[in-house]
């Protein structure tokens, strides 16, 4: 196993990071979804002890992950945020100015909320339903890509995670990158998320996360 595997689409290259991005190389551009941030303080909100550290270790993980690949620009493919404003979101305007190089793009998502005038302080460019760069679309929710026929799709919103079994009746649900042949599904990129099981067909390609490492299974 290791941190990252090379996939390619058409003639792209993306790699596949087991930081639950895909970095787009030949954009310079980093992938991602579901980020849910300001969940753990909306849990508090409701009296429920989450322990902040979580939403911190997120915006690290993401923040090395841009340097890593030196990236011009991210492309989240919704539910950057969770909920409504709650202290957290003040904390990531702090962290935004730390990258104000880098553009960031949100395909918006079921879970963002926010009004347009938070999104321009945050130097966040938002688009409603999908954003298209050449023969890639970008969408929250699969089922509502409007990417033209030739085109490939990148979606989130359902948290895939790849059922694995092992001996004596074991099993371990493994959050997972799904590739089929016209869209592709991103796992969570914030750890204080679900999952939902996948069941891929012959032929089409998933990365599973294990650790800091990412494996394909087909």
């Amino acid at each position: 196993m290791k941190p990252f595997l090379s996939h390619h689409i058409f003639n792209d290259h993306f790699l596949i990071s087991a930081q639950r991005t895909i970095f787009w190389e030949e954009e310079k551009t980093l992938i991602l979804s579901d980020l849910h941030l300001g969940k753990s303080g909306h849990f508090r909100k409701s009296g429920i002890a989450i322990p902040q550290n979580l939403y911190k270790e997120d915006l690290f993980r993401l923040l090395n992950e841009i340097h890593l690949f030196s990236a011009k620009k991210l492309i989240i493919v919704g539910d950057l945020f969770h909920s409504s404003i709650n202290k957290e979101h003040e904390l990531f305007l702090r962290w935004r100015k730390d990258i104000s190089r880098v553009e960031i793009h949100l395909i918006k998502g079921n879970h963002d909320i926010l009004k347009n005038e938070w999104y321009n302080n945050a130097a966040i460019e938002v688009h409603k339903k999908h954003l298209t760069i050449r023969n890639f679309s970008f969408t929250h929710d699969i089922n509502e890509c409007q990417a033209n026929a030739d085109d490939y799709c990148f979606s989130g919103h359902i948290h895939p995670a790849i059922l694995m079994r092992g001996m004596a009746k074991q099993f371990v649900n493994l959050p997972c990158f799904y590739f089929a042949k016209k869209y592709a599904v991103l796992p969570a990129f914030g750890k204080f998320t679900g999952t939902f099981a996948i069941k891929p067909n012959h032929g089409e390609a998933v990365f599973a996360l294990v650790e800091n490492n990412v494996m394909k299974l087909q």
